[in-house]
């Protein structure tokens, strides 16, 4: 099992950043943290060779930090991932992290279980000396035996070799309600009675329990955000699966990788890593980019690296400008496209380590 512990474990990515989820087959549905997709009811998941799906939030557990995403796809060709036992950890057992940690390629730590039920918070937590960071949350912990654990949640600042996650008892938990869960609703647990609410309230309609302020509230995107998001629509792409962050965007436009970003607070980037350089006989695509005007967007290398580049600084979009900005915006997504394949068939350049060919998924 342990070759495929990369193909079940996810990215997950939203306008505000990203973490890590894991596919449980039994149900059909993924697994996170509460935190990891708060103020969301649709985000992105990412496999391990990057293709992008659309994923439902449909229920989540503040009280618990776990949430259940669905998507729309046939992942019955990936293997089962099967949930440990109860109370089956020790001291000193060996334990793997899994996941992506600061939104890197996926990562796999080791380490061993310092504490298997240390209580904080009311809440009785994994506690592990393995590598945790920011983006492992929502990723699995896995034992010696290739079953899940754990959930991983966090660590503590400051602080090495103390890393935290949600107990599968927890997990287990959780599941049983899966048989009532809709599919393709927006769902809270009542953490007291453990009703599935679909519709907003302040207060569970079965116990009274007040809800969490906001619970079924969606976060607000920035001004910047929905207009950069206007221009990736007109692309023909899915907003949703091509953020990567706080006004930050990453998809490929047919073969060649858009990234858009905002720099020092300032300047909007838009950039394509479309080639590498031909190894020899270089004075060709040299003397092209040389002698091409490539306005509004600007070529640069780094090392063997071509880019395609479109920069303005912020101040720039405004209301007489901002469709120009916009066309600007998807003429360069098109024109790296075209770019790619001309500077391989016409200088013998290589495709770029991001493109996407069309013999990937």
């Amino acid at each position: 099992m342990e070759q495929n512990i990369y193909k079940l474990v996810f990215k997950v990515t939203h306008a505000e950043g990203s973490g890590s989820c894991f596919y449980l087959k039994s149900c059909n549905l993924f697994v996170t943290n509460y935190h990891v997709v708060e103020g969301f009811h649709a985000v992105a998941i990412h496999d391990s060779e990057r293709n992008p799906y659309l994923a439902k939030v449909v229920l989540v557990n503040p009280a618990l930090d776990i949430a259940l995403l669905a998507v729309e796809h046939d992942f019955s060709m990936l293997p089962d991932f099967p949930l440990a036992g109860n109370d089956t950890l020790a001291i000193g057992g060996k334990i793997r992290v899994a996941g992506y940690p600061y939104g890197m390629p996926f990562t796999v730590t080791e380490g061993t279980v310092s504490a298997p039920k240390q209580l904080m918070d009311g809440q009785y937590y994994i506690q592990t000396d393995a590598a945790v960071n920011p983006g492992n949350s929502g990723g699995p912990i896995i034992n010696e035996k290739d079953e899940i654990v754990g959930i991983t949640v966090s660590k503590i600042n400051d602080a090495d070799n103390m890393g935290f996650g949600i107990r599968v008892e927890t997990l287990h938990k959780l599941l049983e309600s899966v048989n009532a869960l809709e599919r393709d609703k927006f769902q809270v647990q009542c953490e007291s009675c453990e009703e599935l609410i679909s519709e907003p309230d302040d207060y569970c309609p079965s116990c009274g329990e007040e809800l969490p302020e906001g619970i079924f509230e969606e976060r607000h995107l920035s001004p910047l955000t929905e207009f950069c998001e206007s221009a990736i629509e007109r692309m023909g792409i899915n907003p949703v699966l091509a953020r990567d962050g706080y006004e930050a965007w990453c998809f490929h436009k047919g073969s060649s990788e858009i990234r858009i970003f905002v720099y020092n607070r300032a300047y909007l980037f838009m950039v394509s890593p479309v080639n590498l350089l031909p190894k020899k006989e270089v004075e060709g695509v040299l003397d092209y980019m040389l002698s091409t005007d490539f306005a509004p967007y600007k070529m640069a290398i780094d090392g063997r690296q071509i880019y395609l580049m479109y920069r303005l600084h912020l101040s720039d979009i405004t209301e007489q400008y901002e469709e120009q900005i916009r066309e600007n915006m998807v003429n360069l997504a098109l024109k790296a496209d075209e770019m790619d394949n001309m500077l391989v068939e016409r200088f013998g350049c290589e495709f770029s380590a991001y493109s996407k060919q069309e013999n990937e998924a």
